[in-house]
């Protein structure tokens, strides 16, 4: 099976490493220009840029920030042109125990949800707006394992801001597939990025290995050629679909 994405523009979200990284740069061999969304790591989005086969276009974007989301589908449409596909990796995931004072439990609590959840629907939203008028458009969120399973008491607002993500991808499918767009959505388990490594110097590799079906812990390559497949147009029946690649820790 060849797949081609040639003429399809695909904006990434946290694309300057981790899954977002191997995500852009496996579109870009699949024929996409690709749009490298980053918060704070210029130097990697550029440098990723170079590498790409393909056009390549890097935009920066505070995903805490609400008012810096709103109206970014429509800047970066009005400066490259239509984009036929999105794909929402950006979060965080952070500590938070449940001994911490209210207070600081609910700071993390709202900056996890704004990031993870809020701005993802934000960019949602623009984008379902801009693609029902080409009739055409797809979106790949990136969950997770814990959306399903759950999570530590420490990751509760992670696993909850990653849940939330499940019912709006599904919203979206069955909302607007007539209008031509498609939703998806792909539940990583621990996967080799920088933001597991802070999780697994807490807990230790052994926790995440011994949690898995597999002899290794999934890489971020092995995620980007679903997501691929998801933008080509191949799996449009899919839409509405949630997909694990957890290294069979979690099958639902």
């Amino acid at each position: 099976m060849n797949i081609s994405l040639k003429n399809q523009r695909i904006l990434v979200t946290g694309a300057s490493r981790g899954i977002g990284r191997a995500i852009a740069k496996q579109l870009s061999d699949s024929g996409a220009e690709v749009i490298i969304h980053f918060n704070k790591n210029a130097a990697e989005a550029e440098k990723l840029k170079s590498e790409l086969m393909n056009p390549a276009f890097v935009e920066s974007c505070d995903l805490s920030d609400v008012k810096q989301v709103v109206g970014f589908i429509p800047k970066l449409v009005e400066k490259y042109g239509p984009i036929s596909g999105l794909v929402n990796n950006a979060g965080i995931a952070k500590s938070a125990s449940d001994d911490l004072p209210t207070e600081e439990w609910l700071k993390i609590w709202q900056e996890t949800v704004q990031v993870n959840t809020t701005s993802l629907a934000i960019l949602c939203k623009e984008f379902v707006e801009h693609a029902k008028s080409n009739q055409n458009g797809r979106i790949v969120n990136i969950s997770s394992r814990a959306a399903f399973r759950g999570d530590t008491s420490d990751y509760i607002a992670y696993a909850a801001s990653k849940g939330a993500i499940v019912s709006l991808t599904r919203s979206i499918a069955r909302q607007y597939g007539k209008q031509g767009i498609k939703s998806f959505l792909i539940a990583p388990g621990f996967t080799r990025t920088d933001m597991a490594d802070e999780i697994l110097s807490e807990y230790g590799e052994d926790f995440a290995l011994n949690d898995i079906a597999l002899n290794e812990l999934t890489k971020p390559e092995d995620i980007a050629p679903m997501v691929t497949l998801l933008c080509s147009g191949l799996a449009d029946h899919a839409t509405g679909a949630s997909i694990d690649i957890n290294a069979g820790s979690y099958v639902h």
